[in-house]
C-alpha cells in the first residue's frame, strides 16, 4: 500500500515507542526479580558467558575443545532449567517473559525489505487518523439521514429527490464495501450542501479501514501542492504529489473552486489521466454540471470526466441550512 511518508514516519515512531516501553517494562521486572531472588542474577551472569570464551579457555589450557563445548552446553541447560524453576516458583506466569513487541520482526517493523504486519497495522491506524482530520471525524455511513431529502419531485429535474438520493447512498455504500484496485471512477455532481463531501469521506474511511491507501484532498490544496512541487522545490509538496499518483484511491473534493490557469489545466489533466492509465480509482466531487465542466476546463479534462467516470447525482436543498 502506498502510505504517505508522514504516515509511515508516525507509525514507525509509535512502533519504536512501543518497543522502548516493552523493553523498559521487561528491564524493570528483571531488576525486581534480581532483588527478590539474587540467584537469578547469578544465573544470568553465568549464561552470558559465551561459547567462544569457553573454547578460548580450552585452547589456552591445551584441552579438548569439543569436550569443553559439550561441557558448556550441559551447564547452560542446567542453569536454564534452574532459572525456569525459580521463576515458576516465585512469579506469576508470563510476568518475566522477555518477548518482543512483535514476534515476527522483533519490533523493527520490517522483515528484510518487506514491511511487517505490525507496522502496516500502525500505518493503517495513522492513515485513518489523518483522514478523520481532513474529511471530518464524524463521517460514517450510519449517520447519513435520507429524511433530510424531500420525498417530492424536483421541479427543474422531474425526478423524486429522495429516490435519487437513496440510489446515490447505495452506490456509495456498495462502492466502499466492495472496493478493489479495479473499482470504477466516480464523479459526484450536485449543488452545495447535498452530502458530496460527507459521503466521499465515508468512502475514504471505510476503504482505508480495509487496508487500502487513500489520499483525500480539496482541489485547491491539491493544485497548490502540485504548483509548489514544480516551481518552489518543496520536498513536502513533492511527496504529496507522488502520493496522489500512487495511492489506491484518490479523492478530490470541490473541483471547480480552484483558480483556473494553464498550469492548473495541465496539472489536473496529467493527474487524472495518469490514474486512468494506471487503473487506479479516483473520486471527484464538484458543484459543476456536465456543461459547467465543459465550459470551465479544456476538452481533454472534460472528455476524461465524461468518458471515464460514473456520474453520481446529488439533488435536493442544502442540508446544512436545514440542520440550522
Amino acid at each position: 500500500m502506498a502510505y504517505s511518508k508522514e504516515v509511515v514516519i508516525r507509525a514507525r515512531e509509535r512502533l519504536a515507542g512501543m518497543k522502548a516501553d516493552k523493553e523498559s517494562l521487561t528491564q524493570q521486572r528483571l531488576s525486581e526479580a534480581y532483588r527478590q531472588i539474587p540467584r537469578l542474577w547469578e544465573i544470568d551472569r553465568l549464561l552470558r558467558q559465551t561459547m567462544a570464551a569457553a573454547v578460548q579457555t580450552a585452547f589456552s589450557k591445551g584441552g579438548d575443545v569439543q569436550a569443553a563445548m559439550q561441557q558448556v552446553r550441559q551447564e547452560n541447560l542446567r542453569l536454564q532449567q534452574e532459572r525456569r524453576e525459580l521463576i515458576e516458583a516465585n512469579f506469576r506466569p508470563g510476568w518475566l517473559d522477555e518477548t518482543s513487541v512483535c514476534s515476527h520482526c522483533g519490533g523493527s517493523g520490517y522483515i528484510g525489505s518487506t514491511m511487517c504486519r505490525c507496522l502496516s497495522q500502525l500505518c493503517l491506524e495513522e492513515q485513518k487518523k489523518e483522514l478523520s482530520l481532513l474529511a471530518g471525524s464524524d463521517a460514517s455511513f450510519d449517520q447519513f439521514r435520507l429524511e433530510y431529502y424531500e420525498d417530492a419531485v424536483a421541479p427543474n429535474l422531474g425526478v423524486n429527490i429522495r429516490t435519487v438520493m437513496a440510489k446515490t447512498f447505495d452506490i456509495c455504500l456498495q462502492y466502499a464495501r466492495n472496493f478493489s484496485a479495479s473499482s470504477e471512477n466516480l464523479l459526484f455532481s450536485g449543488d452545495t450542501g447535498l452530502g458530496k463531501t460527507f459521503l466521499s469521506a465515508c468512502i475514504a474511511k471505510e476503504v482505508a479501514a480495509k487496508g487500502f491507501s487513500v489520499a483525500y484532498e480539496s482541489a485547491v490544496h491539491l493544485l497548490t501542492n502540485m504548483e509548489r512541487a514544480k516551481f518552489e522545490n518543496d520536498e513536502a509538496a513533492r511527496e504529496k504529489v507522488q502520493r496522489y499518483t500512487d495511492c489506491d484511491l484518490m479523492i478530490i473534493d470541490d473541483l471547480g473552486t480552484e483558480i483556473v490557469g494553464q498550469f492548473t489545466l495541465t496539472a489536473l489533466y496529467t493527474l487524472i489521466n495518469d490514474r486512468i492509465l494506471s487503473g487506479k480509482p479516483t473520486i471527484i466531487s464538484t458543484n459543476l454540471t456536465t456543461d459547467g465542466i465543459a465550459r470551465r476546463y479544456n476538452p481533454q479534462i472534460a472528455s476524461r470526466l465524461r468518458g471515464n467516470f460514473r456520474r453520481v447525482a446529488f439533488v435536493g436543498e442544502d442540508i446544512r441550512l436545514k440542520k440550522l
